[in-house]
């Protein structure tokens, strides 16, 4: 067979597919790394059961929504029964105030007496009896007196007592209401309406998935290219030979060394030091899921103007 003859505009097909290929050849990633979120993990904070929990894998849920009750039966009885028991106490206060008030005027009544029978024995007028008489009953005015406030400031601490106890119980009701945190979209529960639960206890975990972190490695020669506020490119495969390709900007950049992750391991490089930067990706259709791996160009987008 003879050689192949490729005429002029054989020559200029060919030239152009691979002129094509070579626009179409994708640049080596700069990183790599895998997505990850901010997850805030919501327990309990009452023990009891839980009587209503309306809290779904995968669904949206607003800061400040009420998603949860533990019961506070017990807990209103408790407060009802100390509420009764300080009225009873304020009865026992104002009481006490009255006696206080009342001997007070009896013992202002007897120092004048006994004052004057002082007066009347200097001047011989009165015998010493007397006088002494005077004084006893002025001073045991003055200690029934000074034992009625005694009891007034016990029974005012007992009020006292009370009502800490009810505010007590007030933050145990309102710790009973299980509240959301956070904006964004649960990403798994661990709790049933029914069940009994402890403080602490995890009920369910949570995180805005509408941006997520890409968390990626640079080695020592990058670092002094990686800005915060750079604007990057972030590439997702998809499968197939497709490759997503989304806008990213990174949010922080890791002072410190460690041998690369396992998870974004080359065959080239298994122990080299790198550091990490965190990368933020919009996911507004939800298309990125945690955990997916993706590689990253830097300088591939200008940083974006403060």
């Amino acid at each position: 067979m003879g050689p192949l003859n490729i005429g002029s505009h054989g020559t200029a097909a060919i030239f152009l597919v691979l002129a094509t290929a070579a626009c179409h050849r994708a640049k080596s990633p700069d990183a790599y790394g895998n997505f990850e979120t901010d997850e805030v993990a919501v327990s309990a904070q009452a023990t009891g059961q839980l009587v209503s929990f309306t809290v779904a894998d995968g669904i949206a849920l607003r800061a400040g929504e009420i998603v949860g009750l533990v019961d506070t039966t017990q807990l209103a009885l408790e407060r009802a029964r100390i509420v009764a028991e300080q009225q009873s106490i304020a009865a026992r206060v104002a009481e006490a105030g009255r006696q206080a008030a009342v001997f007070a005027v009896q013992r202002d009544i007897a120092l004048r007496n006994y004052e004057r029978m002082q007066r009347l024995f200097a001047e011989r007028a009165a015998p010493a009896q007397q006088r002494d008489q005077a004084e006893r009953d002025y001073r045991t005015l003055v200690a029934q007196m000074q034992a009625a406030q005694a009891q007034q400031q016990s029974v005012a601490r007992e009020a006292s007592s009370a009502s800490a106890q009810v505010a007590q119980i007030n933050d145990q009701i309102a710790k009973s209401r299980i509240i959301n945190p956070r904006t964004g979209t649960v990403l798994a529960t661990y709790a049933k309406t029914g069940e009994v639960v402890q403080p602490g206890q995890q009920l369910y975990k949570i995180a805005n998935i509408d941006t997520l972190i890409l968390r990626a490695y640079i080695t020592e020669r990058q670092l002094g290219s990686v800005k915060l506020g750079q604007r990057v490119q972030v590439h997702v495969d998809q499968g197939g030979g497709k490759l997503l390709t989304l806008p990213g900007t990174v949010s922080w950049v890791s002072a410190k060394a460690e041998f690369t992750p396992t998870p974004v391991q080359t065959r080239d490089e298994r122990a080299d030091l790198v550091y990490a930067v965190k990368i933020n990706v919009p996911n507004p259709k939800g298309t990125l899921k945690i955990g997916m791996p993706a590689d990253v160009n830097f300088g591939a987008l200008p940083a974006r103007k403060s």
